[in-house]
């Protein structure tokens, strides 16, 4: 009997190790997941590249205004603000805006949206990580 219990504990845990580090790589191949993230971030490019444009310019390039490379987005978390099926979420991503002509990294930025129904797209939080080094030709 506790032979059994043991071999059904370890494989529990096994699997959940087997989990964490599949979620941890990218995505090699098309899932209703990926499709789903991809639709958000479709929608919320608007928002995402107004916001943007309202940090880099004219501050950091005057040039041009950063665009966003939907591959170059990375979803760090999401959550419900308000419980379970309730309908104000968070979501939490790192983006690396572009120039949008040679789809060149110009920064690295961490950003916070609050998500309720209406819709309505408000930014909870905006940190620059980092401005890469850009050379105009």
């Amino acid at each position: 009997m506790r032979r059994v219990l043991f071999t059904f504990i370890l494989s529990l845990v096994s699997s959940c190790f087997q989990t964490t580090t599949f979620a941890s790589n990218k995505p090699t191949q098309d899932s209703e997941e990926l499709r789903l993230q991809d639709m958000l971030m479709n929608l919320l490019t608007p928002y995402i590249e107004k916001d943007l444009h309202n940090y880099y310019y004219p501050k950091i390039f005057s040039a041009f205004s950063p665009i966003v490379a939907p591959w170059k987005i990375n979803v760090i978390e999401t959550r419900r603000v308000n419980g379970f099926r309730g309908f104000i979420l968070e979501i939490t991503f790192e983006i690396e805006p572009t120039d949008g002509g040679h789809w060149v990294s110009i920064g690295k930025d961490r950003m916070t949206y609050e998500i309720s129904s209406g819709p309505k797209v408000k930014l909870i939080n905006h940190t620059h990580v980092t401005t890469y080094k850009y050379l105009l030709e």
